[in-house]
C-alpha cells in the first residue's frame, strides 16, 4: 500500500511539474489562433478588432514603436515592398503615444496602403499576448486564423512575404 501511495505522489508531482513548464509558453503558442484584440484607429480612432479583419486572408500583426529606429527602416521596407503583401492585411500595433502614432501614420502615408491598418492598443494586451521581447514584433497567421511564424527585429521582406 505504501508502494502505490509513493507512486501516486510521484506521479502526481511529475504531472505538477509538465503543466508549469507549458504555462511559461507565451499564449500565442498556447492559443495558436488569431487573438481577441481591440486597437483605436490611427485615422479616426475608431474600435478596432478581429470581427474586422477580413475573412479567408492572411493576417500580419507588427508590434512597434512610432520612436524606435528599427520600427521607421521596417515600415519603409513594407512600404517599398507591398505588393508582396496584396493577398494580407496587415496590422500596425503600437501601444504608447496615439499622438506619436498620428504622425507616423501622417509621415509613412499609410492612408494610401488599403490593407494595412494602423491603431493603438491601449490596454497593452498585444504586447503581453505575444511576449514581444523586441521591437518590431512581427507574427503571422493563416487564411484559417491559425499562427504560423513570428519574427522579432528587423527582417527581410522576402522572408516575412515568404511566410505567409
Amino acid at each position: 500500500m505504501r508502494k502505490i501511495f509513493i507512486l501516486v505522489i510521484i506521479l502526481f508531482t511529475a504531472q505538477l511539474s509538465f503543466s508549469q513548464a507549458d504555462s511559461t509558453k507565451p499564449v500565442y503558442l498556447r492559443f495558436p489562433t488569431l487573438p481577441q484584440f481591440t486597437i483605436y484607429k490611427a485615422s479616426d480612432s475608431t474600435k478596432f478588432t478581429r470581427e474586422d479583419l477580413k475573412k479567408k486572408k492572411s493576417t500580419v500583426f507588427i508590434i512597434f514603436s512610432p520612436d524606435c529606429e528599427h520600427c521607421q527602416h521596417e515600415t519603409e521596407a513594407l512600404i517599398a515592398n507591398i505588393d508582396k503583401f496584396k493577398n494580407a492585411q496587415i496590422v500596425m500595433v503600437e501601444y504608447l503615444s496615439h499622438g506619436q502614432m498620428v504622425k507616423f501614420y501622417k509621415d509613412y502615408k499609410i492612408e494610401n496602403y488599403p490593407n494595412i491598418i494602423m491603431g493603438r492598443d491601449a490596454k497593452f494586451f498585444l504586447p503581453v499576448f505575444f511576449k514581444v521581447e523586441s521591437l518590431p514584433a512581427i507574427y503571422i497567421y493563416d487564411k484559417k486564423g491559425k499562427f504560423k511564424q513570428a519574427f522579432s527585429g528587423s527582417v527581410k521582406m522576402d522572408k516575412i512575404a515568404d511566410a505567409l
